[in-house]
This record gives structure tokens, sequence and C-alpha cells, in this order.
């Protein structure tokens, strides 16, 4: 191992200026402000769990997760996702809690990245989980409640992927006899590799039939009238039920006004056994990665002994300071520069301002330097000078 230089930080960790901090806690303020308004209760829980149970049961592969070893020799995890640790808590500490619950959480979140990856290790996220409500009305609530929380940090340019994981799973059963062969096509649209998908599809040997149909999974992409072609694909009552539930989440949206931000993809694949039914993703123009996602996990709270149907999502408060740009930096700020013979009026004044909700430096002159000035020239000054006589 290299000598490690004093300003080196781990890979994949980063250090939050002022800016960037100030940007990030008002667009979480405003996430936050919108859920409590739809009833969500806020949590925490630790940054330490146990790899035996929060570990093995994150939707995040184990090559991503930070281990320690605590004193008594078991594997500790830095969460690396919300959804398993509230799992766990609902079922634990919450158990008396009676069902649908609504709750939520502002945390960060830490998953180890590979070498030539480029993303942060931690990151801050907000997110919300409705857990014992079964209903498609369930998830349209998440969808909307992903909308506006959106739209109170007035987002612009992105836009809504929404699929569903049983009307995959339930096409592959129909067509695909070999199991291995169906994960193998999963994988391939978990990975969004087109190519891949093709291969493996044609590696199954199926009938040209079949073939081409599977083939049209990936063209399952558009608006409404995309549902009809999906539909006369799957013969199952699964396969129909999913749409259904679709069409009634698409109802929801057109009500709501926002159906030009969303769009259908039924090959979209967030992780290969976590979700069970509708999943989403939310895209920026400028971002490569998705800012925020989530769905349906029915199966989760089963793992920690209450089982429960459960829904949510979560959005990545850095990529969305990344992409908002310019609203959380007109913030008014003013600096009083102040001889020490007028510091009592300085800081009277000061007081009075920050009443009114400004943010105020207080500044001797005898400390002020003028690089300082110029790396505060967005500030408003205010001097108060010796005053002639004494």
């Amino acid at each position: 191992m290299s000598q490690l230089f004093l300003f080196e930080k781990p890979l994949g960790m980063r250090d939050k200026l002022p800016h960037q901090y100030r940007m990030q806690s008002t667009i979480a303020a405003q996430l936050l402000q919108v859920i409590a308004g739809w009833g969500y209760e806020k949590v925490q829980t630790p940054a330490l769990e146990y790899f035996e149970t929060v570990g093995k049961l994150s939707a995040i592969p184990d090559q991503q997760l930070f281990k320690c070893i605590d004193l008594s020799g078991n594997t500790l995890v830095l969460r690396p996702d919300m959804t398993a640790p509230i799992a766990r808590l609902v079922s634990s500490t919450m158990k008396n809690r009676s069902f649908p619950l609504r709750l939520s959480y502002h945390s960060n979140l830490y998953r180890a990245q590979q070498l030539e990856g480029g993303r942060p290790a931690e990151f801050e996220q907000v997110g919300v989980e409705l857990i014992g409500d079964a209903t498609a009305s369930g998830d349209s609530e998440i969808i909307v409640l992903f909308q506006q929380a959106i739209e109170e940090i007035r987002l612009e340019r992105y836009q809504l992927v929404l699929g569903h994981i049983g009307f995959l799973q339930a096409m592959l059963k129909e067509y695909i006899p070999e199991t291995q062969d169906a994960e193998n096509i999963q994988r391939q649209l978990f990975e969004k590799n087109d190519v891949g998908f093709r291969e493996s599809v044609s590696a199954c040997n199926l009938p040209t039939h079949i073939e081409e149909r599977l083939l049209q999974l990936i063209d399952l992409r558009g608006n409404e009238q995309m549902l009809d072609q999906a539909d006369a694909l799957v013969t199952s009552e699964e396969g129909k039920q999913a749409i259904q539930e679709l069409r009634h989440i698409w109802k929801v949206i057109k009500e709501e006004g926002f159906e030009d931000v969303v769009q259908f993809d039924l090959s979209t694949v967030l992780h290969m056994s976590y979700y069970t039914g509708f999943v989403f993703e939310a895209y920026h123009e400028d971002g490569a990665q998705p800012i925020g996602g989530g769905g349906r996990y029915d199966e989760l709270l089963a793992q920690f002994g209450r089982s429960a149907p459960a829904t949510g999502f979560g959005v990545r408060v850095d990529l969305l300071s990344e992409v908002c740009g310019e609203f959380a930096q007109n913030e008014e700020s003013w600096c009083f520069v102040y001889h020490q013979s007028r510091r009592k009026e300085a800081f009277e004044k000061a007081y009075k301002l920050r009443q009114e909700g400004y943010s105020v430096i207080l500044q001797d002159e005898a400390g002020l330097t003028d690089n300082w000035k110029k790396d505060q020239s967005q500030m408003a000054y205010r001097y108060f000078e010796k005053e002639e006589g004494k």
C-alpha cells in the first residue's frame, strides 16, 4: 500500500463545502416539508446495523457494503439503504403500531464504490415508506407524493419512468421454461444491456414466434397506449393484474396533471429480487444517474417476522443539488464591519436583522483582510467605523 497524503480521503468520500451544504440542506428541508404534509412521520435508525440481518436483506449488492467487526466479533455494516432498517424497526420497536404506517427519513447512506466508479460512497437521501397498504392507490400515493416533492424544489427537465416487476416476471414465466434462462434475461434488463438481452433471448432456443414476442419487451416504452400492447403479450392472471395496476396509477397521474413527465418502460428492473410490483426511476437531463426512484416490495417485512405489503421511494439530495443549480444560492446576507468602539451598536443592529430572517456576519475591522472581502463579494456590507473624538 502506497503512503497516503495527509489530505487524501477514502475512495468515494467527499467533503461538503459551505455552499453545497447550504443547498442540500435547503433541498432536504423542502422535500421533508411536503412529505410531512402528507402525514409521514420521520424516523432515524443507527448508522451501523448487523450484516446478518439488515446487511443481507438490503437491496444493495454485498460487494458495495462497508463492513466492520464489533468487540463481540459480529459483522456490522454501515447502512447502505433505509428500507431494510425501517423494515427492521417496524417489525421490532414499532411492532404494536397498526398498519398502514407512513414513515419518512433523511439519512446519510454508504455504498463502497469500484475503483473506476467515480461515484460518492456516502450520500444524503430523503425518502418515504408506506407499510401495510397493498392497494394500487398506495402506489399512486407514492408517485404523486414524489412528484409534489420534486415540484416543491422547482426542478425542471426531468422524467419519471414507470415499470412493473410483476408484469416482467409473469411474461418470463409464460415464455421461458428454464429458471436460469429467465434470470439471465432479467439480469441483462437490470444492467440495461439491450444487446445482452437479445443475445440471452436468442440463447434460449425458443420457437420463433415466442422469441419475437419476448424481444418486444424492450420496445414496451411510451405512453398509455403501450399498455394495450403489453396486455396482449400476457395471458396469466398475474400479468393482467400488473397491467391493471399500472392503468390505475396512470389514471391518477392524469387526474393530477403530470402525465407529460411520465412514460412507461416495462423492461425496467431496479433489483434482481427485491421489488415485487410497480417500480419507477426519475432522471434529469443533466445527470447520468437516477435522482430518485422506488416501488413496491411486499416480501421484505416477512423476513423480519412481520409480514406486510409495502411501497416507497428515495430521493438523492446530492444529485438534486447538482441539477438544481441556482435556486438555493440567492439568500441575502450581510456583513457588519465594526470598530471596537461601536461593537455594541453593530451587535444590536445585527440581532434585529437576524430576527427578520437574514444572515449577518459580525466582523471586527481589525481582523478583516482584502482577500476575505473578495471571497465574500456577494454580501451586502455595512460599516460601523470609529466615531470622531472617541
